[in-house]
């Protein structure tokens, strides 16, 4: 009875990088040259389904995409002024019930935000909503501070979320999109991740062995905009606008999405070992005992 070979631990492999002189770098190692697995070689070469990297990017997009829809399309189908402006916090039920131990946006209070006394006009609690949108307002109630002066309305309908957070729902079905049509699987979660890069951008990393700085300069792209947006607005007298808040969101939740891809799409035990892993520019992993 035959046995699979063993697999080889991702720790054990090095990266090198490796030209072959038809690609133009003649004076490289032309061991670099390799067949890649069949399920890599479609999804590089002939355009074909990648199974598992579609069903990630489709995931992806499905649920962020029912998630935004839901936050538009639940004030926007109830009567108007059924939500009055909010004034939660973050990580809790706040407008659960009218009163009680979850009805802390219903209650007189001081709130630190703009150093004055909050008392509400009229009291809100989302379970006695319809289903379906006591659902969108449960979640945003629970992951978002409901602050009316940073929210959009919608049917005179105070939205679920803040602006920034449906700029990421909106950033997240792009990352899902991608994902669904470029993402690979190439061993590691920098591999993948890249792998969603134009060709010749990623020819180019891989030849300069960019790879790493390549990976985190683009998660900076993500996450620094929010980052300053966010902690300035939080450490100063500084109050972001709504365009500022969506376009800080938006290349967030972009990153987050394929964040998500990478981690889910990159697979090693597809692979009998590293070596058979296709990177651009045939560079390749080399075990150490190859040398």
């Amino acid at each position: 009875m035959s046995t699979a070979p063993p697999r080889t631990s991702p720790s054990r492999w090095r990266f090198l990088f490796a030209m072959t002189s038809v690609e133009g770098h003649p004076r490289m190692d032309l061991r670099a040259r390799i067949d890649a697995p069949k399920a890599v070689r479609q999804g590089m070469d002939d355009g074909q389904p990648r199974d598992r990297e579609v069903r990630v990017g489709a995931m992806i997009f499905g649920l962020s995409g029912t998630l935004l829809l839901a936050m538009i399309l639940a004030p926007l189908t109830l009567p108007a002024g059924s939500v009055p402006e909010l004034h939660g916090r973050a990580n809790a039920f706040d407008y659960a019930t009218e009163d009680g131990a979850f009805s802390y946006g219903n209650q007189p209070r001081y709130d630190a935000h703009t150093d004055t006394a909050v008392r509400p006009e009229t009291t809100f609690a989302w379970t006695e909503l319809p289903t379906s949108h006591a659902i969108a307002y449960a979640f945003g109630d629970l992951n978002c501070h409901n602050l009316g002066e940073r929210s959009w309305s919608i049917n005179e309908n105070q939205m679920p979320v803040c602006v920034r957070d449906l700029g990421i729902f909106v950033g997240l079905v792009v990352g899902g999109a991608i994902v669904h049509r470029r993402s690979v699987n190439r061993w590691t979660v920098t591999d993948t991740a890249l792998s969603i890069l134009p060709l010749s951008w990623q020819e180019e990393i891989y030849r300069r062995r960019w790879r790493r700085v390549a990976f985190y300069g683009f998660a900076a792209l993500a996450v620094v905009p929010l980052g300053l947006d966010g902690f300035t607005q939080l450490l100063t007298n500084y109050e972001s606008t709504a365009l500022n808040r969506m376009l800080t969101g938006i290349p967030f939740g972009v990153g987050l999405g394929l964040l998500f891809g990478a981690l889910l799409n990159a697979a090693p035990s597809h692979f009998l070992n590293a070596s058979e892993v296709r990177l651009p520019g045939g560079a390749r992993f080399l075990s150490n005992e190859a040398e």
